[in-house]
């Protein structure tokens, strides 16, 4: 059984901030190709959380920036990110397989200007959730 929608959207956040954790720390180790991947896991989980905790029962799909457009609806503050955002999901399916690349793979073409980059606009998804979470705890 389901928590209540704020738990369960508490969970993804969580969840989300892990990611992030790992993604700085495989940052610093050169894993850049996996760094683009979980940003973008992150930026996910995290505009998931949002949609969960605003009653969402079941949360599909992968895309950020569909994801960041859905939660636009309930809260307009998601709406000017959602071209920035929308980034992070050239990374879901090329950072993990070498046929969605060309001759070559991702552990050769990610480096640490995409990853730093990937990084700043998942922390910047991750942020804007939990300022909305924030603002809750006033309520």
């Amino acid at each position: 059984m389901r928590k209540d929608p704020h738990s369960e959207g508490w969970r993804w956040l969580e969840q989300a901030q892990v990611d992030l954790h790992w993604a700085r720390h495989l940052n610093d180790q050169g894993a850049y190709y996996l760094v683009c991947f979980l940003a973008q896991q992150a930026a996910e989980k995290a505009l998931k959380a949002f949609l969960y905790a605003r009653g969402e029962e079941l949360v599909l799909g992968h895309s950020v920036r569909q994801l960041c457009q859905r939660a636009a609806e309930y809260d307009a503050r998601f709406q000017p990110s959602l071209d920035d955002w929308g980034v992070l999901d050239t990374y879901y399916i090329p950072t993990r397989y070498p046929n969605g690349l060309p001759d070559d793979i991702p552990a050769r073409v990610y480096n640490r200007q995409a990853a730093e980059g990937a990084l700043a606009l998942a922390q910047a998804v991750a942020a804007e959730v939990e300022s909305w979470f924030a603002e809750r705890l006033d309520d």
